[in-house]
Parts: C-alpha cells; structure tokens; sequence
C-alpha cells in the first residue's frame, strides 16, 4: 500500500476559505475586545445565576428538543413552541439548513457583504454561492431577485447585516419574498434584532407566520451568553420536521438552555441593551464622520467605518490596538480593505475609541 493514500475530503471542501473570527488581545494583555460584538453589557445577572444551577448536573443529559428554552422563547416572542428549533449556536441552524436544502448543482444566493458563513455553509454541500452586489454597502432587492435561476434554492439575508450593519425594511424584505418562486427558501437571519431601533424594521416573524417558504434565525450570542453557544429558529412545519430529522440530538447543552430561558425572559436586561447600544452607537457615529472617515449607518450594535484607502484603514487598526483596543479588520473576510468594524461597548471604550481615531486623522 502506498504510503501517500489517505482519507481525502470530498470536493471542493478544501477551496472553502475558513472562517476568520476578530482578534482578541495578546495573552495576559489588558487589551479591550471591541472585535467580536459581544453584548456592551455582559450577560443578564438571571442567565448566570442560571447557569451556576446548573454544576452539580453536568453528568447528565439534557432534554433533547431544548422544551425549556422552546417554551421561553415562544413566551416572549409570542410564538408556538413547536414552532421553533434550538442549535448549538445559530451558526448550526444556518449548516443545518444548507446541508438540508442545498446539494450539487444548486445555488444560493447573497449579497456582496453578507455574513462569511454563508459561503462556507453552501460549498460545503457542494452548491454554489451567487454573490450580488449591493448599493452602498446594503443589499439590493432588484439585484437579488435579478440572480435568481431555476438553480436557486435558497436567498440567505443577514437583517441587519454583518458587517455593516446596513438593514433592509419590513416592506422591502416583503417585496423580496414576493419575488420569489415558491420552493425558494428565504432564511432571515436577524442576529442582531436585539440591537435595531429603525421604525421601520421588522424581524421577520410575521412573514414566517404568513409563509411556507420563510424561516427567521436568531442567536443569544449577542445578548450575552456568546460562549454558550445558543441559537434558534422559528418556520413552517414542514422546515421544523426536516431540521429535527437530522440535528443533534443533545445540540444544545442543560446549562446554555437554562441560562438561554432566564436571559429570553430577563426582558428588561435586553432592554437596557438596546438602550445603551443605541446611544453609545448613535454618539460615536456623529463623533467620526467626517475628517475623510465614513460611518456607515448601523441597526446593530457596531459601526463599520470607512476609509479613504486600504493603508489609512490597516493604520487606524494599528492605532488602536496600540492604544489597547482590538477592532476588527474586514479585508479578509468580507473584502472591504478600506475599512473597520467597531463593536459598541462600554462609555469609557467609546469615548477613548473616539478620541484615537480622531487624533489619528488630525482632528
């Protein structure tokens, strides 16, 4: 036998790019992470008290279908338990879906800076990813419906979007779905609907409710528990049977399920997020448009800003993380070479973010 045989991924897995996720600082470092957007405020006081309930029964299994955090969930967001599906994280609701519903030779379709998951969940299952431009960093709805073929089978929508934080209204979402032949499936992905304040958004419940062909994605990881590892989602029927006929069966473990249930029904914590997030989010845009910086506008809870060019935006990172903060570079994953992702945390972080940046361009 020869002593090069080896086991040897299927095609095309080895020319999927991985994941990249935001650096944190050095070890032993004081360095704040600004890079991840993880919740400005910790995790609800109830979630961790829950959690720690829960150390004197890590030896056993936890209810498989997650019916405690179902039941939360479906409580305050008003929706039938059976309706939903929990994962270990929503990046696993996301692999699921592709892995159910995409196969060879069909397509997926996205928008040019849309979530980098997206990508590596479809060419996975050996479909192809169909990348549309957006206008102004936000996804286009003619543009989309434009890529459509008798191949796709699945639109995937980051509302609000990674990493821009750019959102597509309630009504154009609708005139999205309106576009759409029947067995396309439309996954909304609102990661981060805690965070948004615009009027005119919508999470995406509703069309779920109206629609056989509509799931909404959601995660805890923005709300605080970002290492329990929580998502879930809520859709039709015939998407919940097919989801549970092939997850794990213990997918989501006992101490991230009670600590997922007291953060859901910790309603006034989330508020206080919302709260914060939108003032410190609103102040440190007015604070750095301008002096050649563009904020873009953001329903989530970090800002990207812009630069004139790829080296002023690679200088700014340095700045930063020389003055002790860690931001995220987005040339990598997402291709914007010429700009930073900036997640909002505390009052003392933005205010000293601010201050770095504006006396890096002079100002």
């Amino acid at each position: 036998m020869s002593e090069n045989k080896r086991p040897t991924p299927q095609a095309g897995i080895l020319d999927i790019a991985p994941y990249l996720p935001g650096k944190s600082g050095a070890p032993g470092s004081y360095a704040i992470k600004l890079s991840a957007n993880e919740s400005p405020l910790g995790a609800s006081p109830k979630a961790i008290e829950a959690f720690a309930a829960m150390a004197d029964k890590l030896a056993i299994y936890p209810e498989g279908s997650s019916k405690i955090l179902r039941e939360a969930i479906g409580e305050v967001h008003g929706i039938d338990p059976e309706a939903i599906v929990c994962g270990n994280g929503s990046d696993d609701i996301l692999h699921l879906l592709a892995q159910i519903y995409l196969g060879e030779g069909d397509e997926a379709v996205m928008n040019r800076y849309g979530f980098s998951v997206y990508p590596i969940i479809t060419k996975a299952t050996g479909a192809q990813i169909v990348m549309v431009e957006e206008t102004d960093y936000t996804a286009d709805v003619d543009l989309i419906l434009a890529a459509v073929t008798e191949r796709t089978k699945v639109i995937w929508l980051a509302n609000p979007n990674n990493p821009t934080g750019t959102y597509l209204t309630d009504a154009e979402v609708r005139r999205l779905h309106a576009g759409l032949r029947p067995d396309i499936l439309l996954v909304i992905d609102s990661a981060y609907a805690e965070y948004a304040t615009a009027a005119d958004y919508s999470v995406g419940i509703e069309l779920v409710r109206e629609f056989d062909n509509v799931v909404m994605v959601r995660t805890f990881s923005k709300m605080g528990l970002a290492a329990a590892r929580i998502g879930w989602m809520v859709g039709p029927d015939h998407v919940i049977d097919a989801m549970h006929r092939i997850r794990g069966p213990f997918n989501v473990n006992l101490p991230a399920q009670m600590a997922g249930a007291a953060a859901m029904r910790d309603v006034e914590f989330t508020a206080q997020l919302n709260a914060h997030n939108a003032k410190w989010r609103d102040w440190l845009t007015a604070e750095l448009s301008g002096n050649s910086m563009r904020v873009l506008p953001s329903q989530a809870n970090f800002i990207l800003v812009l630069f004139e060019t790829k080296e002023e935006a690679a200088a700014a990172f340095e700045t930063l993380l020389a003055a002790g903060y860690v931001v995220r570079e987005v040339g990598k994953s997402y291709d914007i070479w010429n700009g930073i992702r900036i997640s909002i945390g505390s009052e003392e972080a933005m205010r000293a973010v601010a201050q770095v940046l504006k006396e890096f361009k002079g100002a």
